[in-house]
């Protein structure tokens, strides 16, 4: 029985949730982790979404309608109505003064979403060290840099003791670093190879798997042990029309399958969230694979019970 004014599912939701559970239990694993999901302050977000709805420069002037425009207590039980263990609240600055601001709001949001894996951010500003500790001491467990929105370059020597924090925390990053859908003054895998090289021990996801320069943040990942992907928006039918993945780096992708993570970009994909999961399955890498990735990889990064 529902509970009181929880959020009731639409008739169209239970059948997609159907749809998302029954790919996950027929690979046997007790549900999805998935580490790029957005939850952010309803003013911001609400920004966010009048972004996309006008196709601005930083979509690359694309058509992008947001499939869950829906409220905060509604897409995080969709969620879970989908089956998803653990999800973020991926959320990211564009100038200084935000980030602190940001990273407060998403600790309550942690306190009160048990299944939300408490997020973080950060910006290239005075006092970023300080407010990066106190956010790992307060405990989050993940952090978003997002250098195309905010236009910095993550080798800013203003961010290099926040990195440092981070690796030593083993706290993994999310950062969106490649140049897709629109390329930023920083962004591409040169930048990243700086703060990797300084900061080896640093547990970097790359947003995307880094779209469009798919093999160059391959070869990064190779060379990197502590650096992972994750399949955000990659090989959907709305991606491949503008940046397709190489089918020939698709050998190196399955090679290290133990370092790509599920991620979405939910609420904001312009089409259903089970189409991501099946784009996976369609690149006919194995159920192996398709387990660690959706699954087992973050639920093992993140030390999730039940693993």
């Amino acid at each position: 029985m529902s509970r009181v004014n929880e959020p009731q599912p639409a008739s169209g939701d239970c059948e997609e949730a159907r749809a998302v559970r029954r790919f996950w239990e027929r690979l046997g694993i007790p549900g999805l982790v998935d580490v790029h999901t957005h939850f952010m302050p309803e003013r911001v977000l609400r920004k966010v979404w009048d972004y996309f709805d006008t196709n601005g420069p930083l979509i690359g002037g694309l058509e992008w309608p947001i499939t869950y425009r829906r409220a905060e207590s509604e897409r995080a039980a969709l969620l879970r109505e989908f089956g998803v263990r653990a999800f973020t609240s991926m959320l990211y600055p564009h100038k200084p003064g935000m980030a602190a601001w940001l990273n407060g709001w998403a600790a309550d949001f942690a306190r009160r979403t048990p299944d939300c894996l408490h997020t973080a951010t950060l910006f290239p500003e005075p006092g970023v060290e300080a407010y990066v500790r106190e956010a790992v001491e307060a405990g989050a467990r993940v952090f978003k840099a997002h250098v195309q929105v905010g236009d910095y370059d993550p080798a800013d020597d203003l961010l290099r003791p926040a990195w440092g924090v981070l690796a030593e925390a083993r706290i993994p990053v999310v950062m969106h670093c490649g140049s897709g859908p629109a390329p930023g003054e920083h962004t591409g895998p040169g930048p990243v190879a700086t703060v990797l090289a300084r900061h080896p021990r640093l547990r970097l996801i790359v947003a995307h798997l880094g779209m469009p320069e798919y093999e160059e943040f391959l070869g990064l990942a190779e060379r990197h042990d502590e650096l992972r992907l994750d399949t955000t928006m990659a090989f959907t039918d709305f991606t491949e029309a503008f940046m397709p993945f190489p089918r020939r780096a698709l050998p190196r992708l399955a090679a290290l399958g133990d370092r790509v993570l599920l991620g979405s970009d939910f609420p904001n994909i312009p089409y259903p969230y089970a189409h991501q999961l099946h784009a996976l399955e369609w690149l006919g890498l194995g159920e192996d694979w398709l387990r660690a990735v959706c699954h087992d990889n973050a639920a093992t990064l993140f030390g999730l019970r039940g693993a």
